[in-house]
C-alpha cells in the first residue's frame, strides 16, 4: 500500500468520523466572525458620545451595575474605548448578565442577559456544542485536531503527481456531472482554504488548550525560558484595602503608566487572592497588544508589570492567537478571509461525504452485477 492510499484511507474514516462536528464548528465560526459588526449595528447602547469630562471610576460603575442585579456578584469591569460604554459582568446563581454604562454619566443603557444572547449562544455551540463543559470542550478539540491531520492527508491525496496536472487540480468543472463537480468542490476548494484553516483551526486549539500555548511558546521562543513571563506573582493576605479605594487607584495607575491604551479590563480580586489584575490593550476589541499589572490587593502596590514590548515573541504570538482565529489582525479584510475559510471549511464534510457515499454506491453496485 503506497502513501497516498494510505492517506486517503486516513482521510475517509477520520472525516466521517469528525465531519458533524467540523461542520458545526466551521458554520457557527462563520457566524461569530462579524459579531462585533453586526452588534454594533443592532445594539445601539454598545456606542455613546465622546464627552469632555472625566469617566466614572471602576467602583461608581460597581455600585450602579449592583443596584441593577444586588443579587448577582461583580465580576469583570471593561472600558472598552472612550467612544463605547463601559461594561460590568455580573454572575451567580446560574445567571451571567452584562450591564452596559455610560462612562460619562452613570446611565445604565442595557441589561442584558448573556444566556439569552445570540451571539453567546453561538460561541458556546462553538467552543461546547451546547454539551457539559469537559465534554463538549474535548469533544470539540479532538475533532478539530483530527480536522487539521485532514488538511495535511489533504493536500498529500490532492497533490499533482505531474506539473502539467497542476491547474486542472486547481480548477473546478462545473460543467461535469454532478459528482465530478463535488469532488471538485471538495479538493479544490480545500487546497485554496487549506492555509487559512489550518491557523483557524491551531489557533483555536491555542486559544482553548494550555498545553497548546506552552508548545507554541517553547517552539517559537526556541526552548528558551523567560521565567519573569510565567512566573505569577502571589502575594499573603493579610488584610484587604478597602475594595472600592483599591480598584479605583489600581485603575488610575493602569492608566497612568498606559495612557495611549484604549480598552481597560479589571479582573476582580479571587476569593483567598491578594491579587488584583488589569490589563490593558492598545486598540479596543483587538487582543494583541496588551500590557498587564498586577497590584497587592493589600495596599494597592503595583507588584508586576509586564508591556507587551517586552515580551517574548513566544507569548505575542500566543496573545496573537485570538485576533488570528477571527482574522480581525486584519481588519475587515481579514474577517472576510476568516469568514470564507470557515465557509468552505463547512462545506467539505458535507462534499467529502456525498463523494463516500457514490463511490460505496458504485462498489455496491459492481458487486450487485458480478453476482
Amino acid at each position: 500500500m503506497n502513501f497516498k492510499k494510505v492517506a486517503r484511507l486516513v482521510h475517509r474514516w477520520l472525516g466521517l468520523t469528525s465531519g458533524l462536528v467540523v461542520f458545526i464548528v466551521s458554520v457557527t465560526g462563520c457566524l461569530y466572525v462579524f459579531q462585533d459588526e453586526i452588534k454594533d449595528a443592532t445594539e445601539p447602547w454598545r456606542k455613546v458620545e465622546v464627552q469632555q469630562k472625566p469617566i466614572i471610576l471602576p467602583s461608581k460603575l460597581s455600585e450602579i451595575a449592583q443596584k441593577v442585579h444586588p443579587d448577582l456578584e461583580i465580576g469583570r469591569i471593561v472600558y472598552v474605548s472612550k467612544d463605547r460604554a463601559a461594561i460590568v459582568f455580573l454572575t451567580g446563581k446560574g445567571a451571567f448578565y452584562t450591564v452596559h454604562i455610560n462612562p460619562y454619566t452613570g446611565a445604565v443603557l442595557h441589561d442584558q442577559n448573556l444566556r439569552k444572547d445570540f451571539f453567546t449562544i453561538v460561541q458556546f455551540i462553538h467552543i461546547y456544542l451546547l454539551l457539559p463543559g469537559p465534554i463538549g470542550k474535548m469533544v470539540v478539540g479532538v475533532s478539530v485536531f483530527i480536522f487539521l491531520v485532514l488538511l495535511i492527508t489533504g493536500v498529500c491525496i490532492w497533490w499533482p503527481k505531474r506539473k502539467t496536472q497542476l491547474k486542472r487540480s486547481l480548477t473546478i468543472k462545473f460543467n461535469g456531472k454532478w459528482r465530478r463537480v463535488n469532488y471538485d468542490l471538495h479538493s479544490v476548494l480545500g487546497i485554496y482554504a487549506c492555509v487559512i484553516a489550518f491557523i483557524v483551526a491551531f489557533t483555536g486549539l491555542s486559544i482553548s488548550y494550555d498545553w497548546v500555548k506552552r508548545g507554541v511558546k517553547q517552539t517559537v521562543n526556541m526552548g528558551t525560558q523567560y521565567a519573569s513571563e510565567e512566573k505569577i506573582p502571589t502575594v499573603k493576605l493579610i488584610g484587604l484595602m478597602n475594595s472600592d479605594k483599591l480598584i479605583d487607584a489600581s485603575f488610575l495607575e493602569s492608566v497612568k503608566r498606559s495612557p495611549n491604551s484604549d480598552m481597560y479590563l479589571i479582573a476582580p480580586v479571587a476569593k483567598g487572592s491578594a491579587i488584583l489584575n488589569i490589563t490593558v490593550y492598545e486598540e479596543a476589541l483587538f487582543y494583541y497588544k496588551s500590557d498587564r499589572y498586577y497590584f497587592n490587593a493589600n495596599n494597592g502596590a503595583v507588584i508586576k508589570e509586564v508591556f507587551h514590548r517586552n515580551k517574548s515573541n513566544g507569548l505575542k504570538l500566543n496573545e496573537m492567537s485570538y485576533d488570528l482565529h477571527t482574522g480581525q489582525i486584519l481588519g475587515l479584510t481579514g474577517k472576510i478571509i476568516a469568514f470564507i475559510s470557515s465557509l468552505v471549511c463547512a462545506t467539505l464534510p458535507v462534499t467529502g461525504f456525498l463523494f463516500w457515499r457514490g463511490k460505496r454506491k458504485d462498489k455496491r453496485r459492481a458487486l450487485a452485477e458480478k453476482a
